[in-house]
């Protein structure tokens, strides 16, 4: 056994699969599970697959960070392992946006060792589809296989494969890309279910993997199934983009080493997706791989707004409607307001696409202070979409060096203070941690108020922290270049702010101005006048 501890104390290790000290790996395990109250059935877990075939240590290595370098994903190893250990077939549904490592997760977790595994194809045909199948069956040892018309046959032909294996303890079954493989009238999705239905969730020893980007099939086709799969998923796995301090130890593991001041402005442009991450060069500066990416002749992040659409949504246009309308409202919008905004008519279809956008991470929803349900708002906060609306739609930019030339530039700085609010609402648990407010309930929400005969300047409050034990913190976000230099115009605008808030709201709950800076703030009389001070090192 190798151990290696870095500086910042995070533990990698690598086993020897021919290591059978059980004690001692349980004990790595606790440690690295420490604040887990899974840690015991993890390493036990683990200790079962050094038992059963020394091959399968890529899954410790997996959740111990060995050869293979897993960024996150804590708790998604961790249901993963759960779904292992429980006794009876399991079904479990992976989803998320495009790009954001499902697929990738799920083939280093098992380490690629799958009873059987397939993928659909991309706007192919039912027969297409079919032929793909019968091809991935025989790759994992089906023979012979007759000819297969259609996916009743199809699931019949998995179910033989099945039984017939020679795999000892649990089946995995990887099913990626489902909603490639349903098709026109193909009869699909009831041949899935009288697979699972009729034959694996009575055994003991199946997992079956259901994958796609198409999220929002994933969330309408199986999540909310109330046909055959109604309430058979049993591990929902939702994917989301990594933390600013993921993005770190990705920037660390691939030998990017980025500051965090330049990890902060990649994040800003397309947060964190890590297969974007993946494209960044070696060697150059944050303007000049964004002007490779974005900017320039087949850059690869030039179309990646209408492929990420068109490959989550059925109905692509109709999600790019509601996103182009959010973007014109960086505090969100009322759902009457996004109906005029759109052009989409009141009903199903509208709640339908709003709640897809919700669950795929593009959009939030939020009701502010002394506000109904019906008067929620809804956001949007992704930054890849923001970036797109801002910068490339409907702009013939010739200019294939147009973020350096622009980089210093007043509309570069406006939508990076934009940019950085959006980076802040998407890191609310480390704004919280760093207030020392992470224990106490509370919620989260932006703030305006209209101008109006008693209030003519109105008020707008980036971020509001409405908490459960009297306090309110009313934070200010600035995105500056160096600390920030609070003046008397800066302070009476924030205790104006303050004024009106308490005055409209007619809260009695104590109010703490916060402010929320990249650099910090500058020791000046003003400053004291701020009870809170939150980082971008905060934010790591």
């Amino acid at each position: 056994m190798r151990q290696h501890l870095n500086a910042k104390r995070d533990v990698y290790f690598m086993f020897s699969p021919k290591h059978n000290d059980i004690s001692l790996i349980s004990q790595i395990m606790a440690l690295y599970f420490e604040e887990s109250p899974k840690k015991t059935m993890i390493s036990q877990i683990i200790i079962l697959y050094f038992e059963e075939s020394p091959k399968k240590t890529t899954i410790s290595q997996f959740i111990t960070g060995g050869k293979t370098v897993i960024i996150g994903r804590k708790s998604e190893c961790e249901d993963l392992a759960d779904v292992l250990n429980r006794p009876e077939s399991q079904l479990v549904a992976v989803y998320g946006r495009r790009r954001v490592g499902k697929t990738f997760l799920i083939r280093e977790f098992f380490g690629n060792r799958f009873t059987f595994y397939h993928t659909g194809m991309q706007g192919c045909s039912m027969k297409e589809q079919l032929l793909a199948f019968r091809d991935s069956l025989v790759q994992y040892g089906q023979q012979p296989v007759e000819a297969i018309d259609n996916w009743r046959k199809a699931f019949l032909c998995l179910r033989k494969l099945l039984e017939s294996s020679n795999d000892n303890g649990k089946k995995v079954i990887f099913l990626d890309e489902l909603p490639w493989m349903d098709t026109c009238r193909s009869n699909f999705l009831p041949s899935l279910e009288y697979f699972w239905n009729s034959w694996a969730s009575s055994r003991k020893d199946i997992i079956m993997i259901v994958c796609g980007s198409a999220t929002s099939w994933v969330i309408n086709k199986v999540l909310k199934n109330h046909g055959g799969l109604y309430n058979r998923v049993t591990e929902r796995l939702p994917l989301k983009p990594f933390t600013l301090r993921e993005c770190e130890q990705y920037s660390e593991t691939s030998g990017l080493l980025l500051t965090r001041r330049e990890i902060c402005s990649y994040y800003m442009v397309f947060g964190g997706v890590p297969f974007y991450w993946s494209l960044l060069k070696k060697g150059l500066s944050v303007p000049q791989n964004i002007d490779r990416l974005f900017f320039q002749n087949g850059g690869k992040l030039k179309n990646e707004f209408d492929e990420l659409f068109s490959s989550l949504f059925a109905d692509a246009d109709g999600y790019k409607e509601i996103a182009n309308a959010l973007s014109m409202a960086t505090g969100g919008i009322s759902r009457a307001a996004l109906k005029e905004l759109s052009g989409i008519q009141e009903g199903g279809k509208l709640t339908e696409r709003l709640t897809t956008l919700e669950e795929c991470g593009f959009i939030r929803k939020y009701l502010s202070i002394g506000k109904r349900r019906k008067d929620a708002l809804f956001q949007l906060l992704d930054n890849l979409v923001l970036f797109y609306f801002k910068f490339l739609k409907d702009k013939r930019i010739n200019d294939e060096h147009f973020w350096s030339n622009n980089y210093l530039s007043p509309k570069h700085n406006s939508w990076a203070g934009l940019a950085f609010e959006h980076l802040c609402l998407q890191h609310i648990p480390q704004i919280k941690q760093a207030l020392q407010i992470g224990g106490i309930l509370s919620n989260t929400y932006s703030w305006f108020h209209r101008p109006d005969a008693v209030h003519p300047e109105g008020a707008q409050i980036d971020l509001l922290i409405d908490r459960a034990d009297n306090v309110i913190n009313l934070c200010e976000i600035k995105h500056t270049k160096g600390k920030f230099t609070p003046d008397k115009t800066f302070i009476e605008e924030l205790n104006r702010k303050r004024q009106v808030f308490a005055e409209v709201t007619k809260t009695r709950k104590s109010i703490h101005l916060t402010l929320i800076t990249t650099d910090g703030i500058a020791d000046n009389g003003y400053a004291r006048e701020i009870q809170s001070i939150v980082t971008l090192d905060d934010l790591f």
